[in-house]
């Protein structure tokens, strides 16, 4: 077959011969001037070249024929493929007009007439592919109907970039090659991985959920009840947690008296997320005749690469899951981690022996390094001076040098800064800022962190990179930011203050640190403060705490005087309370503009406790704004659960105090942030 590109070509290929055999016979003439012999022998080779010219012309002529035939017909056999290739290909104007399409879309067309690829697939954007980019991939679903049957469809496009100057030869004309340069086509790839996507589903949902079950309280509950009860409470208790996981498919092992091993199919994960893992709440209502309440810690890891993996997962979301003071889950997702449940205060646990070894495992601690730094969180407030002042003397009194971190000195922190610094007992490097301390920490001092266990709240989070000895002493909630790889770790919930914590820690050193006077009132003063008056958070153990302090010579006058506050913060108070807005009849929110205010997140604080007075509150939050942060202030009595409300921005607390904080934003914004969260949680069936 032949066409008008063949015939031009062929007639240029002789055009060279031809030239060449006119050079040849100049050049005889020229030499047969000069030599008759010479040129006679120069004209038999010319006369050679033409008649080879000659005869392999034909010889030629037809080899290329059947060469531009061959490419032409390959390039019909081309588009032919590509007519018929299974895969679904579409060309796209520069308009968005569909221009061509081969029969594989065609089929998926189901009849259809269109003319735009976005009628088909209404997810795409209207601009398929960016001016600045040649190459993108989208990723979409269509609803279809086959056998009377909805059907839903995923499909995977790739856009390619076609420039038309890629098309221009020498033969286009110049008018049309400025156009050509301008223009572009959009050749589009559909890929239907419906069936693909299917498969990946069921390969997640048969993924296997490694997790882990224990009893908070199993030893207090079986104290408080009748042996001839305690077989009916523990099988009462096996056949509810049974139930729960055959519900689902799944097996659990009984591994000790209160720790079960659970697993089943990741496809009721969603069914137990959805039912908010509603055996949390079952196994209170277990009561034969005993004092308190049954209650379940859950872990569960998902997603690992195997079993193993899970099954770690699982083990960490139960350290966080009783770290932060148990009834309730966790699920653990690589990085990720949720809570559920969580609604029952925290039990006080009888038991003194934990405090007993950590008292004896700070102390070697000490003992094995020179330097002690003790750190709290940023904005320190009296509970963590007095938990920091307590370990301070702990340090002298085993010959340890110690500082205390301190960048500000806050309003509510200053009666005790202005009593110890009198006292001569004390050096002057006994308050140091981040600076110095980061010039004296090293592999040889030991960091007590105290008060906090978020490394972003701490007051220079630079220490805890330049020491591999860490101690944490807290009495908050884990969460996700907790501090890593603490040698030393007492996180205890069930505690009304860090102070209560360090006071039972001093008690059981064997070289029993006398405190002055001055440190038991900072200490007191703390648990004063966190407790609001001895109200809230308090136990057994609280009182003993606080006797402890009374023997080592607090005075209750003096810490009185304390917590007494200036007649400006009060009046700012006072405005705040009756400026309150009242939500569902039971959240009181509040605002403080933090300018001028000295310590404004304390006084957010004690709006916040006071709010809580008023008949009918079950909340309340009062947001303090200070430079281009806004603090959170959360309380509650017993109903709320302000700590899950606060871990939604990324702070935390207890089951009643907690707290939060936001950056970037307006103290109107986060006020309405904290109502839309509200909003959320109540519809939800959250709180």
């Amino acid at each position: 077959m032949k066409n008008k590109n063949t015939s031009i070509s062929v007639s240029k290929d002789i055009v060279w011969p031809v030239l060449a055999g006119l050079l040849f016979l100049m050049a005889d003439i020229l030499v047969f001037s000069i030599d008759v012999k010479s040129g006679i022998i120069l004209a038999c080779f010319v006369l050679i070249f033409f008649l080879f010219s000659v005869i392999y012309y034909p010889y030629y002529k037809k080899m290329t024929q059947e060469t531009m035939d061959f490419l032409f017909e390959q390039s019909r056999v081309q588009n032919h493929l590509i007519k018929e290739l299974p895969l679904p290909y579409v060309l796209i104007g520069g308009d968005g007009d569909i221009m061509w399409y081969n029969q594989a879309f065609e089929k998926i067309l189901d009849g259809k007439n269109i003319s735009k690829l976005q009628q088909m697939f209404p997810e795409l954007d209207k601009n398929l592919l960016p001016s600045e980019m040649n190459h993108a991939v989208s990723h979409v679903k269509r609803e279809s109907r086959e056998k009377d049957q909805d059907k839903t469809c995923f499909y995977k496009i790739e856009f390619v970039r076609i420039q038309m100057d890629s098309l221009i030869d020498e033969e286009t004309e110049s008018k049309s090659k400025q156009w050509l340069r301008d223009q572009s086509m959009i050749a589009a790839y559909i890929f239907d991985q419906t069936m693909l996507k299917m498969y990946m589903e069921q390969n997640e949902n048969q993924r296997m959920v490694v997790g882990l079950i224990y009893i908070d309280n199993y030893e207090e509950l079986l104290d408080n009840v009748d042996e001839v009860k305690q077989s009916m409470l523990l099988a009462l208790t096996d056949q509810k947690i049974n139930k729960f996981i055959q519900n689902i498919s799944g097996i659990v092992k009984k591994t000790e008296k209160d720790k079960y091993l659970i697993i089943f199919q990741q496809k009721y994960l969603e069914k137990v997320k959805a039912g908010k893992f509603h055996i949390l709440e079952e196994v209170k209502s277990i009561n034969l005749g005993s004092s308190g309440n049954m209650t379940l810690s859950i872990s569960l890891g998902i997603n690992g690469q195997s079993y193993q993996e899970n099954y770690e997962a699982a083990c960490t979301a139960m350290d966080l899951a009783l770290g932060r003071g148990g009834d309730q889950a966790v699920i653990k997702d690589g990085e990720d981690i949720s809570y559920y449940g969580e609604n029952a205060a925290v039990v006080e646990k009888n038991t003194r022996v934990k405090a007993r070894v950590k008292a004896h495992a700070l102390r070697e601690l000490l003992e094995s390094k020179e330097n002690v730094v003790i750190m709290s969180h940023k904005i320190p407030d009296p509970d963590a001076m007095g938990a920091a002042v307590g370990l301070y003397r702990l340090g002298l009194s085993l010959g340890r040098k110690a500082h205390i971190v301190m960048n500000e000195v806050t309003i509510s922190v200053r009666p005790i800064m202005e009593e110890l610094l009198s006292c001569e007992e004390y050096d002057e490097d006994m308050f140091i800022s981040s600076d110095t301390a980061r010039e004296i920490t090293d592999d040889n001092t030991l960091l007590i962190v105290v008060d906090v266990n978020h490394a972003s709240y701490t007051e220079c989070e630079d220490l805890l990179e330049q020491t591999n000895t860490i101690v944490i002493l807290d009495h908050h909630r884990k969460g996700k930011e907790t501090i890593k790889y603490p040698v030393l770790s007492y996180i205890e919930p069930y505690a009304s203050s860090t102070c209560e914590l360090v006071a039972e820690v001093l008690q059981y050193i064997t070289t029993k640190p006398k405190l002055l006077p001055v440190e038991a009132n900072a200490m007191y003063f703390g648990m004063l403060i966190d407790t609001d008056n001895f109200v809230n958070k308090t136990g057994v153990r609280t009182f003993e705490a606080a006797a402890f302090l009374k023997r080592s010579g607090a005075d209750l006058n003096k810490v009185r005087k304390m917590s007494r506050t200036s007649m400006d913060s009060y009046r700012i108070r006072a405005k705040a309370v009756s400026d309150a807005e009242i939500m569902y009849g039971s959240f009181a929110i509040a605002t403080l503009v933090g300018i001028g205010i000295d310590s404004p997140t304390v006084v957010g604080a004690q709006v916040a406790n006071e709010l809580l007075d008023i008949d009918g509150i079950k909340a309340s939050f009062v947001l303090t704004g200070v430079e281009e942060r806004v603090y959170v202030s959360a309380r509650s009595i017993d109903e709320v659960n302000v700590q899950k409300i606060m871990e939604q921005f990324g702070g935390g607390g207890h089951l009643t105090v907690a707290g939060a904080q936001m950056v970037d934003v307006s103290l109107y914004d986060a006020k309405q942030i904290i109502k839309g969260t509200l909003q959320f949680m109540k519809e939800e069936g959250d709180i």
